[in-house]
């Protein structure tokens, strides 16, 4: 197995034993870049020379004695609506073309300081609001929507140009294109991971999170980021920073809610056979399942969008008055109906919220975590607007992929999405698992426990 193959964790045990040294592991990463960013284009930016400079001090570090953990000397991509002191943060728009960050995001100053090397910076739909990412191709199938916001980030770790890297969700856009290319994406509890020097979307929405390999993976990459922050108001303070997951697939005694309503409507058949069978082997493990309604379903779309789309714009005021010209446009529509929006409206979302986190707090009484679909089809086609269901219903993409991801978001449920296969043309599939506030480790030791019941994963077939 070449090094740009090898997952974090296993990267990790290799640099620790001095049978790898993160020199190594970088030149492989970026010769891989080269190799396969050209036409699957992940990368916004690569800082081929920042990353071989990093790697040789970590190099040095660990011959020293100085090993930081696991994180040290393994490559990473960051989102670019992240900063990293001396890069550009475009966050996908010409509106921050001359844009430079002057210091460090907590994430970024965070994992320098676990020793992680930065290979660059991932592309994301325009200022992460869309769930696509047109810049960006399927990792699996090139003719295909990587899906988003966080689609360069997952591209690359399904195609080996990372170990690593970090995303951001607001509606899905860690979990959405985790699952369309066949990767693990983690949506944290609001508050865990602090946002400073992240673009924002939406305030009261937005998360940072992990996209890995394998769940142990982002367990490692969680305990680096985790922490309060005071620059982050709503920062929470960590209950602990070891979330590995213990070995053993052992889950008798675990409650995993199976929804009868909601996350199982409006789904492709093959994503819905893939996610009962991933749930049955939770079950043959020793979970019990329990069927479960999903709460205030009908509201689900209109909080998700009435929270969004009046924050967004608030956030983009002044240069959606001064250079509007320079916007996508699905992206200035969105913008400019946020300006349409009556406060009372944004009140009312912010009302259904409130008793939507009640109601899923009751609906976490009865069991440990509930299992779902991630998004409800594979990977569209590059430029298809719309999906038309079995019954005739026509939905927009967009609309179909952020439906059963946006949940945790207005909750700020902890959310992670793992690959349990691949429809029949070859196009991955996801579920998802969400839990109780800060039940990181739950959710951890579920997505692993499945993780080592299955066959080991391959790289992208189209890298």
């Amino acid at each position: 197995m070449r090094p740009y193959e090898l997952s974090l964790s296993a990267a990790a045990d290799a640099i620790r034993a001095r049978r790898l040294s993160p020199v190594e592991l970088a030149d492989s990463v970026l010769e891989r870049v080269e190799q396969v960013d050209p036409h699957l284009r992940a990368y916004v930016t690569v800082t081929a020379e920042r990353a071989r400079r990093a790697a040789r001090e970590a190099e040095n570090d660990i011959a020293a004695g100085r090993y930081r953990g696991p994180l040290h000397g393994i490559p990473m991509g960051l989102k670019d609506v992240i900063d990293v002191a001396g890069e550009a943060t475009s966050a996908g728009s010409r509106v921050r073309a001359d844009h430079r960050a002057e210091a460090d995001s907590t994430v970024a100053a965070r994992l320098s300081a676990a020793g992680a090397v930065l290979v660059g910076k991932t592309h994301t739909h325009e200022f992460a609001y869309g769930l696509t990412t047109p810049q960006t191709n399927n990792a699996w199938d090139t003719g295909r929507v990587a899906g988003g916001s966080s689609g360069g980030s997952s591209v690359a770790v399904a195609a080996g140009t990372a170990t690593f890297t970090l995303g951001t969700d607001t509606g899905g856009s860690i979990r959405v294109p985790a699952a369309l290319n066949g990767v693990v994406g983690f949506k944290p509890t609001y508050g865990l991971v602090p946002r400073h020097g992240v673009t924002s979307l939406s305030w009261s929405l937005d998360h940072v999170g992990p996209i890995t390999r394998t769940v142990e993976d982002a367990a490692l990459v969680l305990a680096a980021l985790a922490g309060h922050d005071p620059r982050d108001p709503a920062s929470l303070t960590a209950p602990g920073t070891e979330y590995r997951p213990v070995a053993g697939a052992d889950l008798t005694g675990l409650r995993v809610g199976v929804p009868r309503t909601y996350f199982f409507d409006h789904v492709d058949a093959e994503v819905e056979a893939a996610v009962r069978r991933a749930i049955d082997r939770l079950r043959a493990l020793g979970a019990h399942l329990v069927d479960v309604e999903i709460p205030m379903t009908r509201y689900i779309r209109a909080t998700q969008w009435g929270l969004m789309v009046p924050e967004a714009t608030a956030y983009h005021e002044t240069s959606l008055r001064t250079v509007p010209e320079l916007y996508q446009a699905d992206v200035r529509i969105l913008l400019e109906a946020g300006e349409l929006m009556p406060a009372g409206d944004y009140l009312r979302a912010q009302r259904a919220r409130t008793l939507m986190r009640r109601e899923w707090a009751r609906l976490l009484r009865d069991v440990d975590l509930v299992a779902a679909p991630t998004v409800p089809a594979t990977a569209v086609k590059a430029g298809q607007e719309t999906i038309t269901w079995a019954d005739g219903t026509v939905e927009g993409v967009s609309d179909a992929y952020v439906r059963l991801s946006a949940p945790a978001n207005i909750t700020g449920l902890p959310s992670l999405s793992v690959p349990v296969g691949h429809d029949a043309a070859g196009l991955p599939i996801g579920m998802q698992l969400l839990g109780r506030p800060l039940g990181e480790k739950v959710l951890l030791r579920v997505g692993h426990a499945y993780e080592q019941s299955q066959p080991a994963r391959q790289l992208a077939r189209a890298a």
